[in-house]
């Protein structure tokens, strides 16, 4: 492994790092966390299941049905009947989930603005398309093509 090669992972980690505390910032100013946020993101385009929800997403079932109990719990989400699987219900977004949501995504969308000014768009392309190549080879290593 070349010096590049170790200091471009330690500072992929490191952003990553600093992502999450801001998704973490950002989450909390709407009274959620980023797990929450997380969760409700996944079901905002239509109903999963928790094992569903939790593939998408990279992290165990376990950690999914925590976090989903807590927004059904909140009334940010809820569970209705899986036609498909009778023991899998589907966790579905609630208005005030949906309003909640759509709240982080502005709150989101002005932070990147801020955040991400002074870096030229084509500078962004360039970094996303090296990064999804990274991720290629990632879900080859692992035999996984198309994970992400």
């Amino acid at each position: 492994m070349s010096d590049e090669t170790a200091l471009l992972i330690a500072d992929v980690l490191e952003a990553a790092g600093a992502l999450r505390r801001l998704g973490e910032e950002t989450a909390g100013a709407e009274g959620l966390t980023q797990a929450r946020w997380q969760v409700l993101s996944v079901v905002s385009e239509e109903p999963l299941t928790i094992p569903r929800a939790a593939r998408r997403l990279g992290v165990s079932r376990q950690n999914i049905q925590r976090v989903a109990n807590d927004l059904v719990s909140l009334g940010l989400a809820a569970y209705r009947d899986n036609p498909d699987h009778r023991g899998s219900p589907l966790l579905t977004m609630t208005p005030p989930g949906e309003e909640a949501l759509a709240r982080l995504t502005d709150r989101a969308t002005k932070m990147h603005r801020t955040l991400f000014a002074a870096i030229p768009d084509e500078e962004i392309r360039a970094t996303r398309a090296s990064l999804r190549r990274l991720l290629t080879e990632l879900d080859r290593h692992e035999g996984a093509p198309g994970k992400r």
